[in-house]
């Protein structure tokens, strides 16, 4: 079956398109830690220079990363998330917590105390009743016009 020139609207799909592309959410992941320096940034993701470079400009743009001049001479920058960018942060702590389960079981490379002073274990709870979200409690409604739950609709 060919792609589809109209895929289905999407937020998830809206997102991917800005913080999906290679290294972006690492370098996310690297700002909210406190290491918002270039040469941070390259170290601690690995990520090619002309490519981080990229990735940098383009989260500022979106405005999730701030960058900030913190020397003249040479002129350089760090960033710092943002108030979208710090929303982010629990994606980022679901995803770890993804990877500890089911790809680092024996070997956490890093674990975030909460200010109770225990291991951070992230859950998704309903704001409306707090309850813990789980996928057999979720009905989708699509919005979008044309479509429904297994494509679009018959025209």
């Amino acid at each position: 079956m060919a792609a589809s020139k109209n895929p289905r609207p999407c937020s998830i799909a809206d997102a991917l398109a800005l913080v999906g592309e290679k290294y972006s959410l690492l370098v996310l992941r690297e700002v909210c830690l406190g290491n918002g320096r270039f040469d941070q940034l390259v170290r601690n993701i690995g990520a090619p220079r002309d490519i981080l470079a990229t990735r940098l400009r383009r989260l500022v743009d979106a405005g999730i990363l701030a960058k900030r001049a913190y020397s003249e001479r040479p002129q350089r920058f760090e960033y710092r998330p943002t108030p979208a960018g710090l929303e982010l942060e629990p994606v980022l702590m679901t995803l770890m917590a993804w990877g500890d389960r089911h790809l680092n079981k024996e070997d956490r490379p890093m674990v975030l105390e909460h200010s109770c002073g225990q291991a951070l274990v992230p859950v998704v709870n309903c704001s409306a009743c707090g309850e813990e979200v789980r996928h057999e409690d979720l009905v989708p409604h699509p919005q979008a016009p044309g479509w429904t739950v297994t494509g679009p609709s018959a025209a």
